[in-house]
């Protein structure tokens, strides 16, 4: 007589876990348990698939509340450590972003683009317990009359401070080269060229968006590892195209899925939440964020069994065509090629680099993984699920 299919809730998942008898692997010993022992096993055995990426991520950033001053001051411009907040929030509110550049930086006026420092260090320097400039400006009201203020400020000194980022955790993107006769410098990084280097900025196999193609188990409220912290997903971040090209396992050959993500940065360590300088590009802000992803059934633990081999992308020529908006993919390549540090294009071999971290990405779905067999994290199930 065959077995009835596996089928799981949030609940049943938690009550596992609650009773130390949760089975936690992550998203790369998943594909290996699935290619042995097929998806329905899989799925009857396994419990939950950690996932993980720590990569350079532009979109992100943070609100924070400096405390009222006495007498009150009502800010229309705040500076931290010279990089300019946006303070069209309220009294005492802003809002920093991770590729703010410094203002009047002297660098930036010989060499465009190269900054040393911008917001994303910032964030890093707060989380980080470091001691940061707060400067901030005001045009003066009856109920707030002081116009000026200037102070040391350290993160334990804010009342308030929340990373929120409104793209984290792309799925998939673009693997980047140059054709032209000249470097280019981009968020990609330096692009050498005539095809001298490959940069791409995704997991893999430990990816989150990769192990759920379809966002079935992601969305409003789902809890996960942010900065290393607990976080939050709030929803599809900005530039979520759930209607990318798809390959016939579901995953997206072109950037896709996106995540909107906030938590508390107080409770961030500065190992996940690290200050970026692009060369000849700006600044950004490197953070790592996991997923934990329920095993409710075949499909999911089929969806978590993909590996390096099953993901592809596609490689833009950043000299020629992406300035153009026209991203034309000049090839499709595994992640497994990339992470073999070689590629082919047109017939010639090229180096891939990776922006992003195989070995922090793996550190997160490890710490997951502890979390949740501690019991320290439950699994949430969201109130919306991702547009899909």
């Amino acid at each position: 007589m065959a077995k009835k299919k596996v089928t799981k809730t949030i609940d049943d998942i938690n009550k596992k876990i609650k009773e130390g008898k949760v089975v936690v692997v992550t998203a790369d010993e998943m594909a290996g348990i699935v290619k042995k022992n097929g998806a329905e096993k899989a799925a009857r055995e396994v419990d939950v698939v950690t996932t993980g990426t720590f990569s350079p991520m532009c979109s992100s950033g943070a609100f924070i509340n400096f405390g009222h001053t006495k007498p009150g001051l009502k800010a229309s411009r705040v500076w931290l450590n010279d990089v300019p907040a946006y303070a069209g929030l309220a009294a005492v509110d802003c809002y920093i972003g991770a590729t703010e550049p410094p203002e009047d930086d002297p660098l930036n006026r010989v060499h465009p683009g190269e900054f040393k420092y911008g917001g994303g260090h910032v964030l890093h320097d707060l989380v980080a317990g470091k001691k940061v400039e707060l400067r901030a400006t005001a045009y003066g009201t009856d109920c707030y009359p002081k116009t000026q203020l200037r102070k040391k400020i350290t993160l334990s000194d804010l009342p308030y401070a929340a990373m929120l980022n409104p793209r984290n955790a792309y799925q998939n993107y673009n693997c980047a080269i140059n054709l032209t006769s000249k470097t280019i410098y981009t968020y990609m990084g330096v692009l050498k060229p005539n095809g001298g280097n490959a940069n791409y900025a995704t997991s893999g196999e430990l990816s989150p968006l990769f192990n759920d193609p379809y966002y079935r188990t992601i969305g409003l409220g789902s809890r996960i590892f942010l900065g290393g912290a607990k976080g939050y997903v709030l929803g599809p971040g900005t530039q979520h195209n759930p209607k990318a090209m798809r390959h016939e396992n579901g995953i997206p050959l072109t950037p896709a899925g996106t995540l909107m993500v906030s938590g508390n940065l107080k409770e961030m360590d500065p190992r996940w939440v690290v200050g970026v300088s692009m060369l000849g590009y700006g600044c950004s802000l490197a953070v790592g964020v996991g997923v934990p992803i329920p095993i409710l059934n075949a499909e999911m633990a089929e969806f978590t069994g993909v590996s390096d081999e099953d993901i592809l992308t596609q490689v833009i020529d950043y000299g020629n065509d992406y300035p153009k908006g026209e991203g034309k993919s000049l090839a499709r390549v595994s992640y497994a090629e990339l992470k073999n540090g070689m590629i082919r294009v047109n017939g010639q071999e090229i180096p891939s680099v990776p922006l992003s971290s195989h070995k922090r990405a793996l550190e997160i779905a490890n710490i997951l993984k502890d979390w949740v067999e501690k019991g320290e994290l439950l699994l949430t199930q969201p109130q919306e699920t991702l547009p899909s």
